[in-house]
């Protein structure tokens, strides 16, 4: 059974996926939230296997709990709820380390699927909001050029590349790959070089297009 801790500012939410996770009999959610300021203390007296989050919300939206998760030290994967319409939101969660997004109307089927492979050490992007966020990535020509002939990525750069897309900093790689940090971090650059990009969110979001990564 998959524990879940869900924040959400509208009950009625709340409580229609509560009611629908419990269907499941595979996931439980263990407590829940009405905006981001108390999900550091519930994720510490709940440990929750997945945190269900909501990016728009009063007090404390989504981008700031994630960015309080990760300045606590916390690694609970996130899965985020979005709507289309939260394009920029979406893109400032995955380079805060969300481990999936997935649309508030999904089913109820690809929601377990989605929060078991999260606390398997997964990640789930629905593929049809990655293929609107390149969209609107690629809508400044400036900031994002696809290269004519991508270089291929070796398996050290492949595995540094799943890590970047878990979240984890230059930091955290080093010390999963037993690397000194500046060599991480000239691996990481070498990436964004391959891959034609300037950060590492369109490096994550290019990699899951181009099935690199998953």
């Amino acid at each position: 059974m998959h524990k879940v801790l869900l924040v959400d500012d509208q009950k009625l939410i709340r409580d229609g996926i509560t009611s629908l996770l419990a269907l499941s009999g595979k996931v439980a959610v263990v407590g829940e939230c009405a905006d981001g300021s108390g999900v550091v203390n519930a994720c510490i007296t709940l440990q929750p296997h997945v945190v269900l989050l909501d990016l728009s919300m009063p007090v404390m939206n989504g981008v700031q709990t994630l960015a309080a998760l990760q300045q606590a030290g916390i690694c609970i994967p996130v899965l985020i709820l979005t709507t289309f319409d939260e394009h920029e939101l979406v893109l400032k969660s995955i380079a805060l380390g969300a481990r999936g997004f997935l649309l508030k109307d999904v089913s109820l089927d690809t929601l377990v699927q989605a929060i078991a492979t999260l606390a398997a050490g997964g990640s789930w992007f629905a593929p049809n909001i990655t293929e609107r966020l390149l969209g609107s990535v690629r809508g400044n020509k400036t900031s994002f050029t696809m290269p004519v002939q991508l270089e291929p990525l070796s398996d050290k750069e492949l595995e540094i590349l799943q890590l970047m897309a878990a979240g984890y900093s230059n930091k955290e790689i080093a010390a999963a790959l037993y690397k000194s940090e500046g060599t991480v971090k000239n691996q990481c650059s070498a990436i964004l070089a391959k891959l034609g990009v300037r950060d590492r969110t369109r490096a994550v979001l290019l990699a899951l297009e181009l099935g690199l990564i998953s």
